[in-house]
């Protein structure tokens, strides 16, 4: 305390009072590691997580996260695309609607794989669970408000839906969103705050930066910046702290270090191998590299057979397999 009154009596009229309080996310990861889960948040608790400065961000995101898991693991999850391109659905982002000229040929359903993808009935989500799927992804893509700007041919409370199937049905839920969309931070809080006041949060939150496609309607997107990834890495894992927070789509644009603050900022599953489904990804060796650069270890997987996913990042069907 004696340094800070002298640091204020020597900046005199340049320090204010809120240069020197208590950020919310030093507030809500202290409650966080005190009391555990809670899916009562609400949008203004979040949003001021969500806007404390950015070193508090990943400092007090990085206490949950070792608190809670173990700092260094690192989940690694490949994808198997077992059907690509000629989707009905109207994704703006994704190459793989039959909607817009990607340059994607269409290809069969593999032989390999049968499984129920897309929105599912509670019949279907019983079904899949007897089968013996552990997981099922499907991805909230961006708030409620803004949801209708990115897609039309589904609803918001229809993958909500498909969600509340999943969870009774006894089969873990991996759900998350994509940035750099067009939409506003109110809307990535948005996202945010609905998954996590879900009855039970899911167990793996993708969250992915646009990667613009050439003939998608979002073509023309910014790219998402490395400080807009880390706050919602960071954010997710305070109010969310059990979930695995995967780094995911986009992130071959981010350099070692930018992607250690975001492992440091809690992120701790990611998506290896050169392709993702149709987009690049960081390949084998460049991961294997910065692996040992980090000191991260590969975090052992909690089941060992693949596992039908509908959606993948980006709406996609697909074989997500977790090593």
């Amino acid at each position: 305390m004696l340094m800070i009154r002298s640091l204020r009596t020597q900046l005199g009229p340049w320090a204010s009072r809120a240069s020197f309080s208590t950020s919310a996310a030093a507030v809500e990861a202290e409650r966080t590691i005190r009391d555990g889960y809670r899916n009562d948040w609400s949008k203004e608790e979040i949003k001021s997580i969500y806007d404390s400065p950015i070193l508090d961000l990943v400092f007090h995101g990085a206490q949950v996260h070792r608190h809670v898991h173990k700092f260094r693991e690192v989940q690694q999850c490949t994808l198997l695309s077992i059907k690509t391109g000629g989707c009905s659905e109207d994704c703006s982002y994704c190459p793989q609607s039959s909607r817009y000229d990607t340059g994607l040929k269409a290809q069969r359903l593999m032989n390999k794989v049968c499984c129920t993808l897309g929105m599912l009935e509670k019949q279907q989500a019983l079904e899949l669970k007897k089968a013996g799927l552990t997981a099922y992804n499907h991805n909230l893509d961006t708030s409620r408000e803004h949801y209708p700007n990115i897609i039309t041919t589904r609803t918001y409370d229809e993958r909500l839906e498909t969600l509340q199937y999943v969870r009774e049905a006894g089969i873990s839920v991996c759900s998350g969103g994509i940035i750099g969309l067009g939409e506003a931070e109110e809307d990535r809080v948005g996202l945010l705050h609905t998954l996590a006041t879900l009855p039970n949060h899911p167990e793996s939150v993708p969250i992915n930066a646009l990667v613009a496609v050439k003939g998608t309607p979002l073509q023309d997107q910014k790219p998402v910046e490395i400080w807009e990834m880390i706050r919602m890495i960071a954010t997710a894992r305070i109010v969310m702290p059990k979930a695995m927070v995967r780094l995911s789509a986009g992130r071959v644009k981010f350099s070692i270090p930018e992607q250690a603050l975001c492992f440091l900022a809690g992120a701790n599953s990611i998506f290896t191998g050169d392709k993702l489904l149709t987009t690049p990804n960081n390949d084998f060796d460049a991961d294997q590299l910065m692996f040992k650069i980090l000191g991260l270890t590969p975090k052992s997987p909690s089941f060992s057979e693949e596992i039908p996913v509908p959606e993948s990042e980006r709406c996609e069907e697909a074989v997500y397999v977790a090593g």
